[in-house]
């Protein structure tokens, strides 16, 4: 689905959500000290991103899902979702290895399916960023085989998502700052 698609489903049926992620996207700038921070179990990109989501009611989530088949049950849990309101999960890879757009791709598919999820949303980096982190001597640490816009993608309009609308932003250049 496209997303665009998410978009309307976003505005027509969750304005608060909506709300939120304008609120979030217009003032949201990407700290130099938050790139030369070496990272951890997480990113200040995420902190930033999470403490304003939170901050509007929105929560981590884990679903406890399960498979019956008989009377076999079988546990099944989901991946916690970064972020999540009234079924609208969001999820921030700003720099994992990128098989976790798999991950979470996958994790919309299934609670989508199972109509706990409306719109699947993941914030990432864009590859114009890369030229920054090279200048700053940290291009290493964002090499290739991390999530970004370009590894996306392609996950998205392969069908990753299955049938979930997905909704991704990519944090630009334009939104770096030296100082904040």
């Amino acid at each position: 689905m496209s997303g665009s698609h998410a978009c309307a489903i976003l505005h027509s049926d969750f304005p608060a959500e909506w709300q939120d992620l304008v609120a979030l996207l217009e003032q949201f700038r990407l700290c130099r000290s938050w790139v030369d921070t070496p990272g951890g179990s997480k990113s200040k990109v995420a902190k930033a991103i999470d403490h304003f989501l939170f901050d509007r009611g929105w929560r981590e989530r884990k679903f406890a899902t399960s498979v019956q088949v008989d009377d076999r049950i079988t546990e099944s849990p989901t991946h916690m979702v970064d972020c999540f309101k009234n079924g609208i999960a969001l999820e921030i890879e700003w720099n994992n290895k990128d098989p976790f757009f798999d991950r979470d791709l996958n994790n919309f598919r299934l609670v989508f399916d199972l109509r706990v999820v409306s719109v699947g949303i993941i914030i990432t980096r864009c590859d114009d960023l890369q030229q920054i982190f090279d200048d700053l001597g940290r291009g290493s640490s964002y090499g290739a085989s991390t999530t970004h816009m370009a590894k996306l993608l392609p996950r998205i309009q392969g069908g990753g998502g299955g049938g979930c609308p997905i909704l991704a932003f990519g944090i630009t250049r334009k939104l770096y700052r030296e100082t904040c």
